[in-house]
């Protein structure tokens, strides 16, 4: 089978890649002729462990293209896949230009039955748009092409990426037809072999699938921080709490750990434009709303500990922070905690001193030399007043404290991932602040 993937952002690059080492063939276009010619000599633009290989290896076995016209490839493919950016509007909605700009294109260029897949997280109702922006294109030829749109939503964990669509918990494909259904269920056979679930659905509950998905997830983190900051008051512990309900079945322990916040190009996103789908349609999403709240103010959390310890005025006070992605293993910055507490400390006078193994020239990039950029992770605690933990990543959790304890003019942690054990630090004469306890 030979298929599309239009968009070489995280989910069309990670999902053409996969795919092509299913054994199907495989074009991912971009209009960006930089990253194109980029990715035909192997040059990854986003870190995910193992993808660099498997883009090196199907390329070099002819089963992964790359080009920056849909129109030249269009006649040789079954299926175009749709994965370019929905970034969120002003208002808070999905901005689907880019979505029905490839819907345009499509209906311009198609001569025979083809099947166009939304990978995008867009909302409700989309596909009808694409529907129609297709139809008028074809109306415009004076021709009548055959095509069907569906909905195959992405559940990929950035970091975990390959593993995650290798061996899925489930695929969600929305489709209005049954030549749809078939061609989908031709594509994802070699999962299907091993028992995974492809679940086939009507293309509006695909689409209301992903949005729901993650604003779950997002509010089961948002109500662990609701619960640990409501444990700090009352002296319980958050992590005894969330081992007691994690154990009952009916709730399970995945997504129930504290922190500083969620960030990422998900979970804030979809929260905000499930919330405006509501509106549109009438309804006010209040749950979602809160989880939002509570999301914004934990951010600023460690910072608050921070001057509450420190006083307001932070001049001449050196702040380390060990961790700038939103999480391990990827460089991701979008709505990242680092970013809110970086500009917090740099508004109070702070001078920060930042380290993150695989983020530094994304941070670079975003917030330039506001901040100064260490050279592993102790050169950044040289003569620091504290240390914020924002990124747990595996290098952090098992530190020198002696090498800290000499490192630092003085020796206080506030940890926004709750991954120290505070009697340990107490031991070495290390001042220690977490999360619900």
């Amino acid at each position: 089978m030979n298929i599309a993937v239009v968009g070489t952002g995280y989910v069309g690059l990670v999902s053409g890649t996969c795919f092509a080492e299913m054994g199907v063939n495989v074009t991912c276009v971009d209009v960006d002729k930089a990253k194109v010619e980029s990715l035909r000599n192997g040059q990854i633009p986003i870190y995910e462990p193992g993808l660099d290989e498997l883009v090196k290896r199907n390329v070099a076995e002819g089963r992964l293209h790359f080009t920056t016209d849909l129109a030249s490839c269009i006649d040789d493919v079954d299926i175009v896949f749709s994965a370019v950016g929905t970034p969120p509007d002003e208002d808070g909605s999905a901005d689907l230009r880019y979505v029905l700009e490839v819907a345009r294109t499509f209906g311009q260029n198609i001569k025979k039955y083809t099947l166009l897949v939304t990978k995008s997280t867009v909302p409700v109702g989309t596909a009808a748009k694409v529907k129609a922006a297709i139809a008028e294109e074809l109306a415009k030829r004076g021709e009548d092409v055959p095509f069907d749109v569906a909905s195959n939503p992405e559940f990929l964990k950035e970091g975990a990426a390959i593993s995650d669509f290798m061996r899925p918990d489930r695929v969600v494909v929305g489709v209005d037809s049954e030549r749809a259904r078939e061609f989908m269920s031709r594509l994802y056979r070699p999962l299907m072999l091993n028992n995974f679930r492809v679940i086939f659905t009507d293309i509006p509950s695909a689409e209301m699938i992903k949005y729901a998905a993650n604003s779950m997830l997002a509010t089961r983190i948002s109500f662990m921080n609701d619960i640990a900051n409501l444990c700090e008051l009352v002296g319980a512990d958050v992590n005894m709490v969330r081992k007691g309900l994690g154990s009952d079945t009916r709730i399970g322990s995945k997504f129930l750990y504290p922190g500083c916040g969620y960030g990422g190009s998900c979970f804030p996103k979809d929260v905000k434009a499930l919330i405006k789908t509501a509106e549109k349609a009438g309804y006010d999403m209040k749950v979602l709303r809160a989880v939002e709240d509570v999301n914004e103010c934990q951010k600023e959390l460690l910072v608050k500990k921070l001057v509450k310890r420190l006083g307001n005025d932070l001049s001449g006070k050196t702040i380390a922070l060990w961790g700038l992605a939103f999480k391990p293993e990827t460089d991701d910055m979008r709505e990242a905690t680092s970013l809110v507490v970086m500009d917090m400390l740099v508004k109070a006078g702070a001078r920060v001193r930042v380290f993150d193994p695989v983020a530094m020239n994304e941070c670079k990039r975003r917030v330039g030399d506001i901040v100064e950029y260490a050279t592993d992770m102790y050169d950044a605690l040289v003569d620091a007043d504290a240390m914020l933990m924002l990124t747990e990543w595996k290098q952090f959790r098992m530190p020198s404290w002696n090498v800290i304890a000499r490192t630092m003019r003085n020796p206080l942690i506030i940890d926004g991932r709750n991954i120290y054990d505070p009697e340990e630090l107490l031991s070495m004469g290390i001042e220690y602040h977490c999360i619900g306890r």
